[in-house]
């Protein structure tokens, strides 16, 4: 069975609330050694995420923007408006990026590796039913189904896929496994088995590559 994200999450999460300072988020940085927190409404609920590019992002504000932010910036309409709000912010509610983006424990582990992908992000917020933090997951986490040992993947592949999955003859295949590299050699019933069977070893836990070596059927 596929590793959902509960499988990995950790469960002691450091999360910040909404008036949390400036000075004190970059002190809660350096001492628990992450580079980004959740913040929490007064319900746990997660409603976005402040990192240190939140921070480093004020500071070049207004490293740049400087004076011309501060005379401008307050007026509504002004040009600079956004970035002064940015500048001018000092908790965590003014500077966290949102709406957060995150999982729920029981979306599979490729799901979240997927949404860190596309959006960029190091890490996931995990949320219950209501939105409320229930842990935290990384690239780290993710990656560790890549430790899945390679007996433990033949034997997948071998019971699960080919023979429960496709009811295909087991002994007409070899597979074997290193370092998550699947190798599959056989002669398949059809052309069609034989590439499904190949399409349904690349989404087993663990797998890094498929080689597909059969010896296919002529015209079938």
């Amino acid at each position: 069975m596929a590793a959902r994200v509960r499988d990995v999450m950790t469960t002691q999460v450091v999360a910040v609330l909404q008036n949390t300072t400036f000075k004190q988020i970059v002190a809660l940085l350096s001492e628990h050694r992450v580079s980004a927190f959740p913040v929490l409404d007064e319900e746990d609920r997660v409603i976005g995420v402040v990192s240190e590019a939140d921070l480093l992002s004020k500071e070049a504000l207004v490293a740049a923007l400087g004076a011309q932010v501060a005379r401008l910036g307050g007026v509504d309409g002004s040009p600079y408006h956004d970035e002064f709000a940015k500048a001018a912010a000092v908790t965590a509610a003014d500077l966290m990026t949102k709406p957060a983006v995150v999982v729920t424990p029981y979306e599979p582990v490729t799901s979240a590796a997927r949404l860190m992908y596309h959006a960029r992000v190091k890490r996931l917020p995990v949320v219950g039913a209501r939105g409320q933090l229930v842990g935290i997951v990384s690239r780290a986490d993710v990656l560790s189904v890549y430790s899945r040992p390679d007996e433990e993947i033949r034997r997948e592949i071998t019971g699960n896929v080919i023979l429960n999955g496709y009811l295909a003859d087991p002994d007409r295949f070899t597979v074997t496994v290193y370092s998550g590299i699947v190798t599959i050699e056989g002669r398949p019933e059809t052309r069609q088995r034989g590439r499904d069977i190949i399409a349904e070893a690349w989404h087993v836990e663990g797998v890094v590559s498929v080689r597909d070596r059969m010896t296919y059927p002529e015209g079938k």
